[in-house]
């Protein structure tokens, strides 16, 4: 592919194309109104795109299935060996780099298949955004899951596998839930069976993104283009409240079990700087998503309106029943009659006793 884009780059304009395509692409939204551009897009052009979309998923793979494991294992053998050699600390940092690097390129697919159909421009503001909610969120994922797996590392392996699993069988659970025939129209090329590995290779991606971080592109299986193209504020907050709780419960392991090559660590410091860096990256994101998205004017509520109703949900199914509070209040309201008896009761007792007391001394 490089070589192609290379060869196409440097005769472009030099051979007239036999015929150019037209594409029709949508402004954002300005005072309500969103004019239509209609654009030339030549041969050459096209293949160029075509290539650039495929390096920009290329990229995702290499991130997540190659640098995200390289990365949690070099910092392993640091922790063990207690000691981080210069080369070691540099290839970390280019392989966080390229983990971070990757989750951008996922948000940028994402924002550009769910709005095909405008003319999205990404601000510098938002890469910035992007760059500093996904550094915070893959550190310290990678962070707490190297101090957990090395002082219980015969649990490790149950915890990866929970996680992988889980995210691996969801959108197969959400498929056949919903009771959809089978997607035919992949490639006309692919059998069933070819359908089947390839779908599976697709969740297998997903589910080593969402190992480390939120996934922007979400898969959908019974979608003609196997994307959920809907923005699900309630999948995103019950993934970082449970991400989350998770992080602090491994960290809470850790502490608890943590052996002699932390001893001159500060373990109580170290995961208040741990959760903290978390919710750094959740406050990126909020700021993301509220002021710096392309393309959040085209949201039918934004993430504040979202993460209300999302609290609103979870008090209300944390809140009592109404006849359970009733019955409390009731037996309260007992509780305080039966003593406000008993109290007048001994009043009227304690008034009584200096008239016996009078009488009888007489």
């Amino acid at each position: 592919r490089c070589v192609e884009v290379f060869y196409i780059y440097f005769r472009a304009g030099r051979v007239e194309e036999p015929y150019v395509s037209i594409t029709k692409k949508r402004q954002m939204p300005k005072d309500g109104y969103s004019e239509e551009i209609e654009k030339e897009v030549g041969q050459a052009e096209g293949k160029l795109c075509t290539h650039r979309s495929a390096f920009s998923r290329a990229s995702v793979i290499q991130a997540f299935l190659g640098s995200a494991p390289q990365l949690t294992l070099q910092l392993y053998i640091c922790v063990l060996q207690q000691e981080i050699t210069a080369a070691r600390s540099i290839f970390m940092v280019l392989s966080l780099l390229s983990i971070v690097y990757g989750a951008l390129r996922c948000n940028i697919l994402a924002i550009k298949i769910k709005y095909d159909d405008y003319d999205v421009s990404v601000k510098p503001a938002a890469y910035l955004c992007i760059f500093l909610w996904r550094s915070f969120e893959i550190a310290t994922r990678v962070t707490v899951l190297v101090l957990f797996s090395s002082v219980l590392q015969i649990w490790t392996l149950p915890v990866v596998l929970a996680n992988f699993f889980g995210f691996f069988f969801y959108p197969w659970i959400l498929f056949w839930q919903s009771k959809s025939p089978f997607p035919e129209n992949i490639e006309k090329a692919l059998s069933r069976v070819g359908t089947t590995i390839v779908l599976c290779l697709l969740t297998f991606l997903y589910a080593g993104i969402n190992m480390f971080c939120w996934s922007a592109v979400q898969v959908k299986l019974n979608d003609p283009d196997l994307i959920n193209k809907s923005q699900n504020w309630y999948r995103l907050t019950v993934y970082y409240m449970l991400r989350f709780i998770e992080n602090a419960f491994l960290l809470l392991m850790w502490y608890i079990y943590k052996t002699d090559i932390y001893l001159y660590v500060c373990a109580p410091l170290l995961v208040l700087q741990l959760l903290i860096g978390y919710c750094m990256a959740v406050l990126f994101m909020l700021v993301f998503y509220q002021f710096c998205h392309p393309c959040k004017k085209l949201f039918s509520s934004s993430i504040s309106e979202g993460l209300m109703s999302c609290f609103k949900f979870l008090c209300f199914i944390c809140k009592p029943p109404e006849s359970t509070v009733l019955t409390e209040k009731a037996e309260v309201k007992s509780e305080n009659t039966d003593e406000t008896r008993s109290s007048s009761k001994t009043i009227d007792s304690q008034k009584g006793n200096p008239h016996q007391s009078v009488s009888s001394n007489a």
